[in-house]
């Protein structure tokens, strides 16, 4: 039997302990889990690509079949590459499924590739890596929102820069 296959693909630009929440869950439905970091080169983030896929070999070290990737293009594309069948995505909110239900269905459409859509634990509903950042920005305490050495890096990026 082959190994069960899946992609958590997102910006992650910072990773927060939202999305830590769906990797590992993910980590825990899949026999192999690929975090794919969106290279978008039309976007500045705050975080380059490699600085995001360190913090997230960093905070995601504990689970064993979980591997930091990156892709620019199409998600299904690099699925197609990578023999990944399946798409976890997380739902903060009926808005993010209106979105991710078109995604979704355009991926099937475009390659065959399903997408397993996971509810958001109740304590993270509400995170997003624009809120963190904005909460970092002025000093405010995001300590319980993503892990400590994303906080350390955050603090550290804006009192530096």
């Amino acid at each position: 039997m082959s190994a069960r296959r899946a992609v958590c693909p997102g910006s992650f630009d910072p990773v927060t302990n939202g999305h830590l929440d769906i990797v590992g869950r993910a980590s825990r439905l899949y026999d192999e889990v690929v975090v794919a970091v969106l290279i978008n080169s039309t976007k500045d983030g705050l975080y380059d690509v490699s600085e995001r896929m360190d913090l997230l070999r960093e905070t995601t070290a504990d689970l064993p079949n979980v591997t930091i990737d990156s892709f620019d293009g199409l998600l299904v594309d690099y699925c197609k590459r990578h023999d990944l069948p399946v798409v976890v995505k997380g739902l903060r909110a009926v808005s993010d499924f209106d979105y991710e239900l078109q995604m979704a269905q355009m991926n099937h459409g475009l390659a065959g590739v399903e997408t397993m859509f996971l509810s958001t634990n109740p304590l993270y509903s509400f995170l997003s890596s624009s809120l963190v950042k904005q909460v970092a920005r002025y000093g405010g305490d995001i300590s319980t929102l993503v892990p400590p050495v994303v906080a350390k890096s955050l603090a550290a990026r804006f009192r530096d820069g």
